[in-house]
């Protein structure tokens, strides 16, 4: 808080706030340490000791057919046991409405498919494309549109029938209140590394609860971030309000990414798409000092 207040002129969001959220986490790692309790517990005390997993990944490479190598990833994480698929698109809307309906043909009726532009297109792009493909059972679309126009989201949101998901570029409660307030996204995503911290993103959390908005993590980077999103969802309720309400599922990435899991002594994994809370003290994790000496730039 003190160090929020110093940069507060110039420091509500971005790089400042994705620093203080290292802080955080590594605050709560050092009391959850001291006490000789996992995060969660120092939380309030576990709803799960596991979290069902999506896989994501499917990043275009330098050569090849999409067609072909990205339906084959999807069908080897099927394989792998995940209930759930997100898809990367964004490019053109012509070649992304052809790979979603052939990922869907691959994977079949049963398996949760989510699409992700990463702010690819503008509004009328993924109003047209969320219209085409409005008959896939598209569980969400995610960053359609830029993360600094919430009026895009908005237009995009009610010109189109799939749900959309956002909020990995926003940041702190009080970014996220407009959003809310506005019911700009059906999904919020803050990254837990990003959005300042586990003590924010648990705020974010409250708060989205009660606008009867989901709150699903988003989780990309290395595994501490991925222990921190870990120890938030074990204590996140069942959302949103409703008869049948739905539990968070773990965003997680399974794309080419060396340091991510090398960081940790040893590396958080799933089994058949399921993925245990660390229960260690703290984040439950260990790093690899080594690991942070192989892949230091010079």
């Amino acid at each position: 808080q003190h160090l929020y207040n110093q940069f507060l002129d110039q420091g509500q969001k971005g790089l400042v706030i994705t620093a203080l959220s290292g802080i955080d986490i590594a605050l709560w790692d050092l009391k959850g340490r001291r006490l000789n309790e996992p995060v969660h517990r120092l939380l309030g005390g576990p709803i799960r000791s596991e979290v069902k997993a999506y896989a994501t990944g499917t990043y275009r490479l330098d050569e090849g057919n999409p067609l072909e190598y990205v339906i084959r990833e999807v069908k080897g994480y099927v394989d792998e046991g995940f209930h759930a698929v997100k898809i990367k698109i964004g490019f053109d809307v012509s070649s992304d409405l052809e790979l979603i309906r052939a990922v869907r043909s691959a994977v079949g009726p049963e398996i949760e498919l989510m699409i992700d532009a990463n702010h690819g297109y503008d509004a009328l792009e993924a109003i047209r494309l969320g219209q085409a493909i409005a008959d896939l059972d598209i569980r969400w679309f995610e960053e359609p549109v830029k993360p600094d126009n919430l009026g895009a989201y908005e237009e995009v949101r009610r010109g189109q029938p799939i749900p959309v998901a956002g909020g990995e570029c926003d940041f702190t409660r009080w970014g996220f209140r407009e959003i809310l307030q506005r019911r700009a996204i059906d999904i919020i995503q803050p990254d837990t590394a990003a959005a300042g911290g586990i003590s924010e993103c648990k705020k974010i959390a409250d708060m989205a609860a009660s606008f009867g908005v989901r709150y699903l993590p988003h989780v990309w980077g290395t595994g501490i971030g991925l222990a921190a999103a870990l120890q938030l969802l074990a204590v996140l309720p069942d959302t949103p309000p409703s008869y049948n309400p739905k539990a968070p599922i773990l965003e997680f990435d399974r794309s080419e990414h060396p340091f991510r899991q090398a960081v940790l002594e040893t590396p958080i994994e799933h089994s058949g798409g399921v993925v245990a809370v660390p229960s260690a003290p703290g984040l439950g994790i260990e790093i690899n000092r080594n690991a942070l000496d192989q892949f230091r730039i010079s």
